[in-house]
């Protein structure tokens, strides 16, 4: 077994999953440096550098034969994190190589590419529900801030939401689980990546001051609106579910 190590990159993905056909490797798994545990002590360690043509080599070859959407796919996968993202993105890899005249990514009755099409649905739905439910909240510097704790890395497929729809406005939002943020200047939308993680009570203390009124009047709107009668808790838990309530100022 001979062991890729790379740095939790997508480029980085890309650069072993080249190495694996440029060294023709039969027996072989991809690992994220910052996971591996080295077990196997019979396994050949070989630690790849991403270098940047490989990745765009790799790039250009799934985007003509799996298609831009294919690739997305496959992006999508690597965001979720799962624990056999490096397994499946090289399955997928060959099989598109194999078969370059079909598209793999719909072949259901192979276990890898049916696994595939769930996680990018799970990821797919925590996309929808972060752009549903993310809350800002105005800050002394004026800059709209939201902090999210999704289950699957999604802050880059929400990126482009958020860049078009709020334009007019200084906003930055930042993953709590994962530690870093984009922010957005009214010119440009970069990820920020802070050497701290968030103080949560730090951040309190910098809200602006028009904040608690304008939260404390959402509360109040919320519930003289809300009509007991009417309540139908089983159906609200479907179309918003409990662990999102933490980003709804209704529900703090």
């Amino acid at each position: 077994m001979t062991t890729l190590l790379y740095d939790g990159s997508f480029d980085g993905l890309l650069t072993a999953v080249f190495e694996v056909f440029e060294y023709r490797y039969k027996d072989v798994e991809i690992v994220n440096k910052e996971r591996f545990h080295k077990e196997n002590i019979f396994a050949e360690i070989h630690e790849t550098i991403t270098q940047n043509d490989k990745s765009e080599r790799v790039f250009k070859k799934l985007e003509q034969n799996i298609g831009r959407s294919g690739v997305h796919q496959l992006l999508k996968v690597f965001l979720s994190e799962d624990p056999e993202l490096e397994h499946l993105i090289l399955s997928a890899v060959r099989q598109s190589i194999k078969h370059p005249e079909e598209n793999i990514l719909q072949n259901y009755a192979d276990n890898d590419m049916l696994t595939v099409s769930k996680i990018c649905k799970s990821v797919d739905r925590e996309r929808h529900r972060m752009t549903a439910f993310v809350r800002f909240e105005k800050m002394q510097d004026g800059v709209f801030f939201a902090k999210i704790d999704p289950d699957f890395d999604v802050l880059p497929l929400i990126r482009k939401h958020f860049k078009d729809r709020y334009q007019d406005q200084k906003w930055m939002i930042y993953d709590l689980r994962r530690h870093y943020g984009i922010l957005y200047d009214l010119e440009n939308c970069e990820f920020f990546y802070p050497e701290e993680k968030l103080d949560l009570h730090q951040y309190q203390q910098k809200f602006h001051d028009e904040e608690q009124n304008y939260q404390t009047l959402w509360q109040r709107y919320f519930t003289k609106t809300n009509i007991v009668e009417r309540k139908n808790l089983k159906l609200h838990v479907q179309h918003v579910p409990k662990r999102y309530w933490k980003y709804l100022t209704e529900k703090w």
